[in-house]
């Protein structure tokens, strides 16, 4: 079965693929480096020709807050129309566990802070059904920004 990893050299991409190779699947690592951007929709089609399965674990370039917001509202809108075309039968987002809405905006309870965890819920409002979505916890991620946030504060 070919599955396109999108975020195919990232941080998770890069342990998910040689998992998936060490399956028998033919895995096809697409990211900016290999010449797919879903920002753009560049090396997209090509990409997912012949795919069954999409893994998207792809992450914003940047955290501030409207760029993190168009990241992944325009990445997950490309690869949905791109998936549509190229006959892709399953589509699955990596997430991030806790996003729970506070109320109408976009502020969630993982981090009411920033736009990322907003951003992160629209996401998934775009990936039709619920089997579509990995919740992942970001602990690591999430100790670093904290422990840099605290030191950067003068706390120590």
């Amino acid at each position: 079965m070919k599955i396109v990893v999108i975020g195919g050299s990232g941080l998770i991409g890069s342990k998910l693929v040689p998992k998936l190779r060490e399956h028998g699947h033919e895995v096809v690592a697409a990211s900016p480096n290999s010449g797919v951007n879903t920002l753009t929709g560049e090396g997209l089609a090509e990409a997912l020709s012949g795919a069954s399965v999409v893994v998207d674990v792809s992450n914003s370039p940047s955290w501030e807050d409207a760029a993190v917001m168009n990241f992944f509202e325009t990445s997950t809108r490309n690869l949905l129309n791109y998936e549509a075309s190229a006959g892709v039968k399953h589509h699955v987002a990596l997430s991030v566990v806790g996003l729970v809405p506070l109320n109408d905006s976009r502020e969630v309870i993982a981090d009411p802070n920033t736009k990322y965890s907003g951003a992160k819920l629209d996401e998934r409002t775009l990936v039709p059904g619920k089997d579509a979505r990995l919740g992942e916890t970001s602990f690591e991620t999430w100790l670093t920004q904290s422990a840099g946030k605290a030191t950067a504060a003068g706390t120590r």
